[in-house]
């Protein structure tokens, strides 16, 4: 079992920048590949962005590519997701979760977080 939690979303103006966290516990953090998922009032949760194992291999939604980048501290088994330049359409509630597969993958996630509310507004 891998525990996730995590924090650092809130209310931003648009053009304005949020970086969340994503705390991991339980198994070797490092044997885990990393994503951020969201999931926005009345639609599915759709894929931001992941990292490999090392963290020497990132992926980004085109939706998001350019302006969040995706990281990780495997030292402190955390990994963090930089928002930059957020837009009205950013805002949901964004989730990490870990993967077994070596990644950075968009699919076969086993453990996830309980999400933390980003609201960008206008």
């Amino acid at each position: 079992q891998v525990q996730l939690v995590e924090s650092g979303g809130g209310l931003v103006q648009a053009g304005g920048s949020l970086r969340l966290s994503c705390a991991a516990s339980g198994r070797t953090f490092s044997g885990y590949a990393m994503g951020w998922f969201r999931q926005a009032p009345g639609k599915g949760r759709e894929f931001a962005a992941a990292i490999s194992l090392s963290g020497g291999s990132t992926d980004y939604a085109s939706s998001v590519k350019g302006r969040f980048t995706v990281s990780r501290d495997n030292a402190k088994n955390m990994v963090f997701l930089q928002m930059n330049s957020l837009k009205p359409e950013d805002t949901a509630v964004y989730y990490c979760a870990a993967s077994s597969r070596g990644g950075p993958t968009r699919t076969g996630y086993e453990f996830w977080g309980q999400g933390t509310q980003v609201t960008v507004s206008s």
